[in-house]
């Protein structure tokens, strides 16, 4: 489980299709210092297992079927990624509950500062927006964001200087991709809703 926040930007060192599954390597200095292996740790919000440390080097080894639903297709050497530690007991939830699995991905329409914050708007799988609601959670790359607007084929989030500054999004632009988790409550209420 985790919240939404992020603790540190790590960058890709390699991200390689091997015999048995990919393999993504992660130079994360703060992530990795207590890291362990079988570690769950969310890359870009998505849930992934530590299956070798070196150092400050976090490896993974990702499915086809996390490759196919992610944006980790496109990711190179050098890119930036948002990192977050699983949660425990004693943490505080100051994000919202995030399972780490992601739902699909989304396109970034815009990325535009208006005013003194950065107004974001994501075109999404229509299949998905159900589960958004006006001032309701997403996450997006792995960031828990407020819904400020919800139309048809797209969502809109505002985005403080801080978040753009901590996070992946400072690098992203238009028609890039983000990984997208929509909110584990609203698919359970839908879920308990059709039994």
């Amino acid at each position: 489980m985790f919240t939404g926040l992020v603790e540190e930007i790590g960058k890709v060192v390699s991200f390689l299709e091997e015999t048995e599954a990919w393999r993504l390597v992660i130079e994360a200095p703060l992530v990795s210092s207590d890291a362990v292996l079988g570690a769950s740790i969310a890359v870009n919000g998505c849930c992934l297992t530590v299956v070798e440390i070196k150092g400050d080097q976090l490896s993974f080894e990702l499915l086809e079927e996390t490759v196919r639903l992610t944006g980790f297709a496109s990711i190179h050497a050098e890119d930036v990624v948002n990192l977050e530690r699983c949660v425990t007991p004693s943490s505080r939830m100051g994000g919202h509950f995030v399972s780490g699995h992601i739902d699909g991905q989304g396109t970034i329409i815009k990325l535009d500062q208006e005013g003194k914050n950065y107004h974001l708007i994501i075109k999404a799988p229509c299949k998905f927006l159900h589960y958004l609601a006006f001032k309701g959670s997403i996450t997006v790359d792995g960031i828990s964001l407020t819904v400020a607007t919800v139309e048809e084929e797209t969502f809109s989030c505002w985005i403080i200087p801080h978040t753009l500054q901590h996070t992946n999004l400072r690098n992203k632009k238009q028609g890039s991709f983000v990984n997208l988790e929509f909110d584990l409550l609203a698919k359970y209420v839908e879920r308990m809703q059709s039994v």
